[in-house]
């Protein structure tokens, strides 16, 4: 890993996201951090390689891992902005060689953010019996000044797997935009995870959408959302059998608390193939007062309760 003389500061930043600092440091783990769109290092290791460059607009991202290689320990991507402003672009892409295996921690850190936005356009490829899983997690400040647009588009190779997890539950959301949109091939299985709280004015838009287009797909998009105060959550998922024996499943909970939230679920299926089983469940409910008042019984104040009620839905 090359050094900079912020990378010990953001490093402080990304702890809050679950980031052991000692994995950074350590010459057999692969990373990524970028400050805003200033790259601070980067660690490469046997099977796999990162290519950035810094452009105009942003960075530029490449990810390859070889065929048949086994990145045994999660690869650190630190992605986010210290300064309380600024615009931060990365085009990622990302590719998983035939029989590769490798898990990605990204770490997203806005600690300081009065007006901060962050832009995440991502493609990925996952070659035949290739497996890859990636789960980001957000930690943002209290002044609700994010604004966090991560879209993702794919194709996940015949008998390969991708499991996608976000998870912002961390400080005020801000603004959320999700747009996930995969393409399945032949005995493929995707999963994707989103769990999000939401506060203040906080607005959640979140699009899950998987085509099952190869035979035996396997495909899922669970989301969870809690909604308190005047926050917001649409939540559209969308999956495709357009193969025979695909499995698709929409799988959607908003939890509300508040006369001012508002939560909407929309669930869209299609089979194009009558061999193909697709299905959804959708829930839009509230937070168990009792519940609310056990805790307070115990010395939480209401908004305590609430907060470790929430935590307990989206673990």
């Amino acid at each position: 890993m090359k050094y900079s003389e912020e990378f010990k500061e953001i490093v402080e930043a990304y702890k809050k996201t679950g980031l052991d600092e000692r994995e950074l440091f350590d010459p057999q783990t692969g990373a990524l951090v970028i400050d805003g769109n200033q790259v601070l290092g980067k660690n490469e290791t046997r099977g796999l390689h990162i290519d950035e460059r810094t452009t105009k607009e942003g960075v530029n991202v490449v990810v390859r891992v070889d065929k048949g290689a086994n990145i045994k320990r999660p690869v650190h991507l630190c992605f986010g902005v210290l300064k309380n402003r600024g615009r931060q672009v990365i085009n990622s892409e990302f590719f998983i060689g035939e029989g590769a295996r490798v898990s990605f921690i990204a770490h997203c850190s806005f600690p300081n953010a009065e007006r901060v936005e962050h832009i995440m356009d991502s493609l990925v490829h996952v070659a035949r019996g290739g497996v890859m899983k990636y789960i980001e997690t957000h930690y943002h400040s209290e002044q609700g000044g994010t604004k966090v647009y991560p879209r993702l588009r794919g194709e996940i190779g015949e008998g390969a797997q991708l499991f996608e997890e976000f998870k912002l539950t961390t400080g005020r959301v801000g603004l959320l935009n999700i747009d996930y949109e995969l393409k399945q091939l032949e005995k493929s299985v995707c999963e994707i995870i989103a769990k999000v709280y939401g506060r203040g004015r906080d607005r959640i838009d979140i699009r899950d959408s998987l085509h099952l287009n190869g035979a035996y797909a396997k495909g899922t998009a669970k989301t969870r959302v809690v909604l308190t105060d005047r926050a917001e959550g649409n939540v559209l998922g969308e999956i495709e059998g357009n193969a025979p024996y695909t499995r698709g499943h929409i799988d959607c909970q908003e939890v509300v608390q508040g006369d001012k939230t508002r939560a909407s679920s929309t669930p869209i299926i299609s089979v194009k193939n009558p061999l193909a089983t697709v299905t959804h469940e959708a829930a839009i409910g509230r937070i168990n007062r009792r519940e609310i008042e056990t805790l307070m019984a115990r010395g939480l104040s209401e908004e305590e309760a609430i907060n470790a009620i929430v935590r307990g839905l989206l673990r």
